[in-house]
């Protein structure tokens, strides 16, 4: 492959990076999407609601354990043959889902969804630094960025939409279309490489098993902790097996001369922060796009398509940064622009802890524009830090833990969240029945009581008939509080994570998007680095 100043980004390099990103943005549309129907497709299917929530969590977990093997398939069938072979895996496994008539089939069509789905995001992060020349990153990262923040927040829009026009079937069926278009342009465009199936003979397939095992005792873990208690048995014991199998797979990575992830990328100062920041960036942007939903669903009552109207705002106000988001980025430095994207999305974050359960779009709509506007700040300039510097050989294996950085960050977050919202909404209600007892008025206003109604009530504790009255309020204003304190956590983790950034330093001169000039490659492989 040709040098990063060599290589030539005309239209069909530019093609073939679209219908690359056409394939991830439909990866990760389809968590959202589906998500909104989940109810339909457990009454269509009868399906105890005990079970439903497998057919997400069969996906996520097939994606974890996907993206930090992008590398290794990635030299094993190139990049053209990893993108055509995992989007027709994609395309299928979505008609399979659905032609589904009961719970195991889908169930295990969508685990082979998440598996292909999740080599398409590190995939094409990793295509930015192998099919463009330095002067050009900074814009295709813009585009993939674009693309995959965008598909959270379109997704309760589509979804609603396709559930209420249609039947959940077409929720997997709109993969079709744009998967075979994907397929044929990507195959067509993307460089020919040969194949070194060689290597898949020295996979390690005992430390492949221990990454599965390991990733999906987690990712099971943190879905049941938020009802059973992070201290439940089968909680721990889930942990343990993570911890034990993790360490294993750490070990044999480590200590073999042909690891399956190459684990010694964090021993990059410059990546290992990034990935830190990474970790980070899921925790909000999963987090908040799980808690938006929650509120408007549970205490404002809007269904799925005015929910999802609602969110566009962050993604209307992304798209109209990004072009800013690039020329910032060509000038500036990359440490400052992370610096700016994370504190101004940690603001937008800490913005939406003060709603009250009269919140609606008014409210909700310069927070929204305020992260909106940070979202680009916050994955531009880190994935530059992460795989800017690094040679062609480390990007593709780089790529695949600086996107599991991401996604686990929005698992673990999500668990935070459920575990906040589950343990602190009964305490809340039981404090605000204290205050409306005491006849606080500004408690009653919080809560939607008229104060002539509190005035009217009679001394010593709120009747049980007027309790009765209040409950649909009180519950509604204790989950408020809990979502608010939730928004608090998120808003301070992303506060936090700035104390990554000045230990981010480049070497000196490198800290901007002009290349430096690379040293001589090897002829065979061309690992040329490309620094900033």
């Amino acid at each position: 492959m040709p040098g990063p100043e060599a290589r030539a980004t005309g239209l069909r390099t530019w093609a073939a990076f679209t219908a690359m990103c056409l394939g991830m943005f439909m990866a990760i549309l389809d968590v959202q999407i589906v998500a909104t129907s989940l109810p339909e497709m457990q009454r269509a299917l009868g399906i105890s609601p005990d079970r439903m929530s497998w057919v997400q969590t069969a996906y996520l977990i097939a994606e974890v354990i996907a993206i930090p093997l992008t590398g290794a398939l990635m030299r094993i069938l190139t990049m053209r043959g990893l993108f055509a072979l995992t989007t027709s895996l994609f395309t299928l496994a979505s008609i399979g889902c659905a032609a589904s008539e009961s719970f195991g089939p889908l169930v295990a069509w969508r685990v082979l969804q998440g598996f292909a789905g999740g080599t398409l995001i590190p995939a094409v992060f990793a295509a930015v630094f192998l099919l463009f020349p330095v002067h050009r990153q900074g814009l295709a990262t813009t585009l993939a960025g674009v693309l995959a923040v965008l598909a959270p927040t379109v997704g309760p829009v589509v979804g609603g939409w396709i559930t209420e026009s249609w039947s959940w079937h077409w929720l997997f069926l709109i993969n079709v279309a744009p998967g075979v278009l994907a397929v044929g342009i990507g195959a067509t465009l993307l460089p020919r490489e040969r194949l070194r199936l060689a290597e898949a003979r020295q996979l390690d397939l005992v430390a492949l098993g221990l990454l599965a095992l390991s990733l999906a005792a987690l990712e099971i873990a943190l879905k049941e902790a938020p009802g059973r208690g992070w201290t439940s048995g089968l909680v721990l014991a889930l942990l343990a097996l993570w911890a034990a199998a993790g360490a294993g797979f750490v070990r044999r990575c480590l200590s073999g001369p042909r690891p399956v992830v190459e684990l010694r990328a964090f021993s990059d100062r410059r990546f290992a922060l990034a990935c830190g920041l990474s970790f980070v960036l899921g925790i909000g942007l999963f987090g908040s796009v799980y808690l938006m939903p929650v509120f408007l669903s549970f205490v404002r009552g809007h269904g799925p398509l005015e929910i999802g109207t609602i969110m566009l705002v962050t993604g209307v106000a992304q798209l109209l940064t990004a072009p800013l988001a690039v020329a910032a980025e060509q000038r500036l430095g990359a440490r400052l622009l992370t610096g700016f994207g994370f504190a101004l999305f940690a603001a937008g974050l800490a913005l939406s802890s003060f709603q009250t359960p009269r919140t609606d779009h008014d409210e909700m709509f310069w927070p929204q524009v305020v992260r909106g506007v940070a979202i680009m700040f916050c994955l531009l300039p880190p994935t530059r830090l992460a795989l800017g510097h690094l040679s062609e050989a480390r990007v593709a294996d780089a790529s695949g833990l600086f996107n599991l950085m991401r996604n686990l960050g929005g698992a673990i977050g999500l668990a935070l969240i459920d575990t906040v919202i589950f343990s602190r909404s009964a305490g809340h209600g039981e404090s605000l029945l204290a205050r409306l007892t005491a006849r606080d008025l500004e408690a009653a206003r919080f809560v939607g009581v008229p104060e002539a109604m509190l005035a009217n009530l009679p001394p010593g504790p709120v009747p049980p008939q007027a309790q009765a009255m209040l409950a649909p309020l009180l519950e509604k204003a204790a989950l408020t509080q809990a979502i608010n304190e939730a928004w608090g956590m998120i808003a301070l983790l992303t506060l936090a994570a700035l104390l990554c950034v000045p230990f981010a330093r480049p070497s000196r001169g490198q800290d901007r998007a002009a290349p430096v000039t690379p040293p001589r490659a090897s002829p065979r492989r061309s690992p040329t680095p490309r620094r900033r």
